[in-house]
């Protein structure tokens, strides 16, 4: 009898680097480039704005001063009007999932698009109008404007969560609550920080609109170029602003990445 031929030898087994897996790959290369082109985009228009001639008018506005002075009262209107953003949208689009709160949802969602259907500067006028100027104001107008994507993405993200593991925590015991915070909203995380995100970016944006009401912010070099005719001065303000949108978003996907769930893909 002849012998049995050994089998051929098995082939190497290639490797298993799929797209999926080099994506979060590029996702953090990303986050760790773009405050890099950011900052490198600032430092242009700085040296743009020193090497071009001004007068004493462009001059008013474009020293530190006064851009540090308008960057301030600009961040402190973000950041109060996103915080209570997060404290009014947030609990109520937990309180809109429950089930004997769903009845409201329409109502709640209805009142959200509403803030967003009327132009941002329809909105600020009529506040403005109603309560007075200054800068309580400013802050009720972006609050109304960015509550919908926070308040939408919450009621998207906790019921995206798979029943079967509510269940499966309903029969271990756990309670309503338990089933809420350990449970629901975790696994809502991603998705309810995309939707504070685009709150952030729009409050950002629309707060340049504060200055009509006497609000502060970096809206006013923006208006006294125009008024002026100083295009210098809208311009700079101008990309002040919408590299500040953008290093809010950088803000956003950072925590998306840093708070994600483990188990996920951000």
């Amino acid at each position: 009898l002849e012998p049995a031929a050994e089998p051929p030898p098995a082939a190497p087994a290639p490797e298993t680097t799929t797209p999926a897996a080099k994506r979060p790959r590029r996702r953090r290369l990303g986050l760790l480039v773009r405050p890099v082109l950011l900052a490198l985009a600032l430092l242009a228009l700085f040296l743009i704005v020193r090497a071009q001639p001004i007068d004493s008018i462009e001059q008013r506005y474009l020293n530190a001063t006064e851009i540090f002075a308008e960057l301030g009262a600009h961040l402190r209107l973000t950041l109060i009007s996103t915080v209570c953003t997060i404290a009014i949208a947030l609990p109520l689009g937990i309180l809109l999932t429950r089930a004997g709160s769903r009845w409201a949802r329409p109502i709640g969602l209805g009142l959200g698009n509403l803030g967003q259907a009327i132009p941002s500067i329809g909105l600020v006028v009529l506040l403005a109008l109603w309560i007075g100027t200054g800068t309580t104001t400013a802050v009720t107008a972006l609050v109304v404007y960015a509550t919908l994507p926070v308040l939408r993405n919450t009621i998207v993200g906790l019921d995206g969560v798979d029943p079967t593991l509510v269940d499966a925590a309903r029969g271990m015991g756990m309670t309503k609550t338990a089933i809420l915070w350990r449970i629901e909203l975790p696994l809502a995380v991603p998705v309810i920080l995309a939707g504070i995100r685009t709150a952030l970016v729009l409050t950002v944006a629309s707060a340049t609109l504060a200055t009509f009401i006497d609000g502060g912010g970096l809206g006013g070099g923006l208006v006294a170029g125009i008024g002026l005719y100083r295009p210098l001065l809208s311009l700079t303000f101008g990309i002040v602003v919408a590299a500040l949108a953008l290093f809010a978003d950088w803000l956003g996907l950072l925590a998306e990445e840093v708070l994600h769930p483990r188990g996920t893909q951000p």
